[in-house]
């Protein structure tokens, strides 16, 4: 929430508008005076890595009565206000529609009453509008993802991975319940990401009187295989199809009785409200709240109140109350017992991510269906290790496996498919990967040459390989692509190849977003809050080198997620002039009372303007005003386990990716691709494209949508 406000006020001011903050939410409206508080930007400043929010929320009882909503409109008009935006859930959204429409009456009353002055309320006739969703229950109609959504899901997670480790030690079975009212995402995207082993939600209910041995069966066959913990995920809506809740005390119960184990209840609740958000939520709200101003400006009387959302990756606009009235419509649905329509509701994905869990959770695959013929595939790694690498391979194995298929472990990517180094994986030997960061199959920079391409072909016949997944970055998909080129030089190599995005560099073309980016950015975050901690208390300022290559994509996104106030990409290039601008704002800044000075430079921006230059000039012109440090980020970036977002669609691609194989791999012309998000939606990309869709001579598309955000990082750096 603070992000959203922080972007509100900065994007305000730099149209001239005046903001106001209305602090504790309508409570604030009604009370007026010390509520109502004129912001400037260095009101905002310091707060984006803020957990919570810095001007407070209430309810507000008052606010529901009419009598309240026009003391708030006095208070309103009294400043000069008559644009809200608003930043809360349904409820707090609907209130502020039912003001919205109420205003025109409640202005005329206070005039009647004498208590504004007709001038005044002349000069506001309407109350404009706009609404952002702050909930992590990402049950709101219209919008992706909800502010704040990413970032409980990182608490869970820290506390599932956490329990992980104390459950396989003592092979005890954990319930974990997480929050979300009637709406499971937080549960089933959770349980994906954190590899539970069942899971529960509202819009699919537990069949009464069966569900409880469905799930002993489950957890009693992967103990039956070796498996050492069981992690059970519940939402708090959860209920069987009578309507009954399911609750973590009964299926403790069930546990203990029906299969004697020792059974732990962890009960998240508020915790995972709180903390500092995540990379992807300050992105998010800054862009939303960027926008919001956006709308207001482009509004017309008769316009309707909007919200303001993330669709297929891009910021979107929509009817306020008619997403309200979608979002009711789904709890509507389950309480009806109409639970096709409640998951068809939720979205597309979500009924896909549900399908990809229930077969993910299996302690056996499927028997082959009748008549399918079964594939080898091989799964095999090429250029950089990403975190999340091999969550898709754990997520390609056992769905591969489920339909039938062999599947191939290569290890040391294409070097080790020339050498031979191929052998099979069982259901089991990904147990745990999800979690795990690097690469389990190891990786490697190499395009094979002429020699190597025969050696390849070879391999490829003498292990009878039907596909080939290739999840990596740029040197992977330049040694898949020269696979590809040699089908008609070899006999071996006419088969089809998909590339899966995984390069925390988010440089490879035919997606939007790879693999292990988002885990790269909350790394940086991470690191440069503390930064910011220690910079604060010393008046100084700090050069952050980020890597990313050719690629600005860090550089830039780390930037809006930590509010830095220059950043330097390779696709823009430095100046002297640029330098000489950035050092003289920083001497204004500092000389005007300014603690904290942060610039980021991706790692390839400029071969002379190096960062030690760039920390040498900066320290030369600082004079006494302020120190100058540099860091280095360096390949803590590529470290760690994957987050949430990077499981998640790690697990989502591999999925199509397997899909793509076995329809390919039958056909009479196999094709090779590269998929990824584009436009938010999952697609494929011929992969005989990659050299028209690479920039000349450096490592990244020729396209790169995310560079549509400059503008916006400009007025979040430098407001007014």
């Amino acid at each position: 929430m603070n992000a959203a406000v922080r972007a509100v006020v900065r994007t305000a001011l730099h149209h001239q508008l005046p903001i106001h903050a209305v602090y504790e939410g309508y409570q604030g409206l009604v009370d007026g005076g010390d509520h109502l508080v004129a912001f400037d930007s260095d009101d905002v400043g310091g707060i984006l890595q803020l957990g919570g929010t810095v001007i407070g929320s209430a309810r507000c009882q008052r606010f529901r009565t009419r009598e309240g909503r026009r003391v708030a409109a006095r208070h309103l008009v009294e400043r000069g206000i008559d644009a809200l935006v608003v930043i809360g859930g349904d409820g707090s959204l609907t209130g502020a529609n039912a003001f919205r429409q109420e205003w025109p009456e409640l202005i005329a009353e206070l005039v009647e009453a004498g208590e504004l002055d007709p001038e005044a309320a002349e000069r506001h006739p309407t109350l404009w509008l706009v609404g952002l969703v702050g909930s992590i229950d990402n049950d709101m109609f219209g919008t992706d993802m909800t502010i704040g959504t990413d970032t409980a899901l990182h608490r869970i997670i820290e506390a599932m991975d956490a329990l992980h480790s104390t459950a396989a030690s003592h092979q005890r079975s954990f319930v974990v319940e997480v929050m979300g009212r009637r709406c499971g995402y937080l549960a089933l995207m959770s349980a994906i990401a954190a590899g539970a082993n069942w899971v529960l939600i509202p819009e699919r209910p537990a069949e009464a009187g069966v569900w409880e041995r469905d799930m002993c069966d489950a957890l009693t066959a992967g103990r039956g295989k070796g498996r050492r913990q069981n992690m059970v995920v519940v939402a708090e809506g959860a209920a069987d199809t009578d309507g009954e809740p399911i609750t973590a005390d009964r299926i403790k119960n069930v546990l203990e009785a029906e299969l004697g184990e020792d059974t732990r209840i962890t009960i998240l609740g508020h915790v995972q409200r709180g903390g500092s958000p995540s990379a992807f939520d300050r992105t998010l709200s800054t862009l939303l709240g960027h926008e919001a101003v956006e709308t207001l400006l482009r509004s017309g009387p008769e316009d309707e109140p909007q919200l303001i959302g993330i669709r297929e990756n891009r910021v979107v606009s929509s009817p306020l109350m008619g997403n309200v009235e979608e979002t009711q419509a789904v709890a509507e649905a389950i309480d009806g017992g109409d639970y096709d329509r409640a998951m068809q509701m939720r979205g597309g994905s979500f009924t896909e991510s549900w399908d990809i869990f229930r077969t993910l959770v299996r302690a056996t695959p499927r028997p082959p269906a009748a008549g399918r013929r079964p594939l080898r595939l091989a799964v095999l790694h090429g250029g950089g290790p990403a975190p999340g690498m091999n969550t898709a391979v754990r997520a390609a194995v056992r769905l591969g496996m489920d339909q039938g298929n062999t599947m191939l472990a290569v290890t040391n990517g294409f070097r080790g498919l020339a050498r031979g180094e191929v052998r099979e994986l069982d259901w089991m030997d990904v147990t745990g990967w999800v979690a795990q960061g690097g690469a389990e199959l190891a990786t490697a920079r190499l395009v094979p040459d002429r020699e190597q391409l025969g050696a390849i072909a070879e391999q490829v016949r003498e292990h009878d390989i039907d596909g080939m997944l290739m999840i990596g970055g740029w040197t992977g998909y330049h040694a898949a692509y020269a696979v590809h080129a040699a089908r008609h030089e070899h006999d071996g190599l006419d088969l089809p190849i998909v590339c899966l995005p995984a390069s925390i560099n988010n440089d490879v073309p035919g997606s939007e977003l790879s693999v292990g980016a988002d885990t790269a950015l909350n790394s940086i975050v991470n690191d440069v809050d503390k930064i910011k901690q220690s910079a604060v208390a010393s008046h100084r300022c700090f050069v952050v080198e980020v890597m990313g290559r050719d690629c600005g994509y860090l550089a830039l996104m780390g930037g809006l997620a930590t509010g830095a106030e220059r950043v330097y990409l390779p696709e823009e290039g430095i100046t002297l002039e640029d330098l000489a601008t950035d050092v003289a704002a920083l001497r204004t800044g500092f000389a005007a009372g300014k603690r904290l000075g942060l610039v980021i430079r991706g790692e390839g921006a400029d071969r002379v303007y190096t960062t030690d230059f760039i920390h040498a000039l900066f320290e030369k012109e600082a004079g006494d005003l302020f120190d100058v440090r540099d860091a280095i980020l360096g390949h803590v970036q590529q470290g760690g386990s994957p987050s949430p977002f990077d499981r998640i669609q790690a697990t989502r691609l591999a999925a199509r990716c397997i899909d793509y194989l076995v329809e390919h791999a039958n056909e009479g012309a196999p094709g090779s691709a590269m998929i990824g998000l584009k436009g938010g939606r999952v697609q494929f990309t011929d992969l005989a494209y990659l050299p028209d869709l690479s920039e000349d001579h450096v490592h990244r598309p020729r396209r790169q949508t995310w560079l549509d955000l400059r503008p916006v990082a400009s007025v979040m750096a430098r407001p007014g």
